[in-house]
């Protein structure tokens, strides 16, 4: 009878306990739970450790932490009767556990099939090329609809996200042709602008050329000029430099000296190499004057010598008829102007090329 007793009152024991260890509720820092007694919603209980009525309590907990919920993909049909296949991603958040577990059945289920409504009705509004260009705004269309629809559920969407559009194979495939197209239309246009540009650049490149050499040419000739008409004028300042010499010299000397003068060239040409020489018939007249000058003539006349005033009183004066005669430094003067406007315009060649070169 005392063993049976001793049994009871642990029965007892162990049943008053576990009565008041259910009436004992502990919620993670993540987390509110629903308080339902007997079928009826008391409270909501927060984060850490909640007394409730033992035994006829029920507890369901919510967590508040952000979910990602995935958009199976699906099959729309786009404004230009395009299909693609498109899914998406969805980040949702519990704000208020009591309308999230009263208002709906399973608020994650419901969010993902209205998310796939949503997204077909906002797809088929668009063509496919909006679509492919501007994911960004379904996802600002989609987001501010599933918003909307789930703030009564105590559902907060945070973000949506499109994970992939892909269109169907023969739309793909056609894509793929039109992008190829535009590809050799960009690369065509560009081959013949760039002709363009090559064949401009070459015209204008013979276009310089030619008035470059054209303009080399015109210098070198008017260079060339220039220093014939200046090698014309030195070397007839010499040559009637050499007269006036000989002309002053000769004026004092009679037919004798000239005669000595004869014999001398004849045997300067007698000197020579040549095998056969040739005098012209005035060259009588020489020979004659010589032997009259050796005594071998009938006679030897005397030539009256001339006299410089005689000679300029026939012909003028000398300076008068053969011009100044410049001086050796007046001639070094002039090659020097010459050799500076040389130097002038090849520079101004120079800078012509250069500018030419840097166009």
């Amino acid at each position: 009878m005392g063993d049976k007793i001793v049994i009871l009152l642990l029965v007892v024991i162990v049943a008053l306990v576990g009565s008041i260890l259910s009436g004992v509720k502990i919620v993670q820092p993540y987390e509110q739970a629903i308080y339902m007694r007997l079928g009826k919603f008391i409270r909501v209980l927060n984060q850490g450790l909640n007394f409730v009525c033992p035994l006829i309590n029920e507890i369901v907990k919510l967590d508040l932490r952000t979910q990602v919920l995935n958009v199976p993909p699906q099959e729309v049909i786009t404004k230009d009767n395009s299909p693609v296949n498109i899914d998406a991603i969805i980040y949702t958040r519990v704000t208020d556990p009591k309308n999230a577990f009263f208002e709906v059945a399973n608020y994650q289920t419901a969010t993902v099939y209205l998310a796939q409504t949503s997204l077909r009705s906002i797809v088929g509004e668009m063509e496919l090329d909006q679509i492919l260009s501007n994911r960004e705004k379904i996802n600002v269309q989609l987001r501010d609809v599933l918003d909307e629809a789930t703030d009564k559920w105590g559902v907060k969407i945070e973000a949506v996200e499109i994970k992939e559009v892909n269109p169907a194979a023969k739309v793909k495939d056609s894509m793929e042709e039109q992008t190829s197209a535009e590809r050799r239309k960009r690369a065509a246009i560009l081959d013949a602008d760039g002709k363009k540009r090559a064949a401009i650049l070459e015209a204008e490149g013979k276009r310089q050329s030619m008035i470059l050499e054209a303009e080399g040419k015109r210098q070198s000739m008017i260079l060339e000029a220039e220093g014939k008409r200046l090698a014309t004028i030195l070397e007839s300042q010499g040559e009637a430099q050499k007269l006036r010499i000989l002309t002053v010299g000769a004026a004092a000397m009679d037919s004798k000296a000239l005669s000595i003068m004869s014999m001398n060239t004849l045997k300067s040409i007698g000197d020579g190499q040549a095998t056969k020489v040739y005098f012209p018939l005035e060259m009588t007249k020489v020979v004659d004057a010589i032997s009259q000058y050796m005594g071998s003539g009938t006679s030897i006349p005397d030539r009256e010598v001339a006299n410089t005033s005689d000679i300029e009183a026939a012909v003028g004066k000398a300076d008068d008829i053969l011009g100044p005669i410049p001086s050796a430094s007046e001639i070094k003067s002039q090659i020097s102007k010459v050799d500076e406007r040389i130097n002038r315009e090849k520079k101004e060649i120079e800078t012509v090329v250069e500018n030419v070169r840097n166009e």
